[in-house]
């Protein structure tokens, strides 16, 4: 089906985006910060919030809004629809049953990845990566490899609007310091991630092929840094993460 512009509906997109602008560091928004977020003006981002809160999709206390449990009914008809989730966690319990860790499945959304899929906790994370969960794919392990599957203008965009900073003092930032690191894993097929999302917190990842062999997910092992190192990790947990990539490609 073809669209044009007159089949584009603004005001979804606008009220979509007051949504959006309501995340976990920022739960509870006044007025003005949701127009700040959105680039409505105060107006306009009145209007929404107050049709939000008439849907029962948001509440305010008079000063604050914030979203109501209603929004995740929009996040389950795509869990419930989709057969991604129910195919994918078998292979991601697996994973967790031999490494006693925690196994994770992501696609990207702009630029970033978003969690659609998670093995049992078998140990307990000091990051909070539960599904639905969000991300700068800049500084995941998930996130580089799936721009790594990327042409290089799209790695390019995604990496000017991600306004990259700091997580951790180890963290890159650096626009050419990214492309190198996302080059070295178009090369090598596997993502590692030392600490910069969060301090404590390893990641590895590799590639998910799709039924026309492009990469659609990424699939990762989390785990703290004191239970093993990077080098451990590429040895010892890098094969099983490739085995049952092939594993879920094979069944896509």
């Amino acid at each position: 089906m073809r669209s044009s512009e007159r089949d584009f509906v603004g005001a979804l997109e606008k009220g979509l985006a007051v949504i959006e602008a309501f995340d976990a560091s920022e739960p509870r928004l006044t007025l003005s910060e949701v127009a700040h977020k959105t680039g409505l003006t105060r107006a306009a981002a009145r209007r929404y919030l107050l049709t939000l809160a008439r849907l029962r999709y948001a509440e305010s206390d008079g000063r604050l809004f914030s979203l109501t449990p209603r929004v995740l009914r929009l996040g389950y008809a795509y869990l419930s629809a989709s057969p991604l989730p129910k195919l994918a966690q078998p292979v991601l319990e697996s994973i967790g049953e031999k490494t006693q860790e925690v196994a994770s499945i992501s696609i990207l959304d702009g630029n970033e990845i978003v969690f659609v899929a998670r093995s049992a906790k078998r140990r307990i994370m000091s990051a909070s990566n539960d599904v639905g969960t969000r991300r700068p794919a800049y500084c995941t392990s998930m996130g580089r490899v799936l721009l790594a599957s990327r042409p290089d203008a799209e790695v390019e965009r995604l990496l000017r609007i991600s306004r990259p900073r700091k997580f951790t003092p180890k963290t890159k930032t650096g626009h050419r310091e990214l492309l190198r690191e996302i080059g070295k894993v178009r090369a090598q097929g596997y993502a590692l991630n030392d600490e910069e999302l969060e301090i404590g917190l390893r990641t590895i990842a590799v590639p998910v092929l799709g039924s026309r062999g492009e990469v659609s997910l990424a699939m990762s092992v989390s785990l703290h840094s004191a239970r093993m190192s990077a080098a451990q990790m590429a040895q010892k947990i890098l094969p099983l993460l490739q085995s049952a990539s092939k594993t879920l490609s094979a069944i896509l």
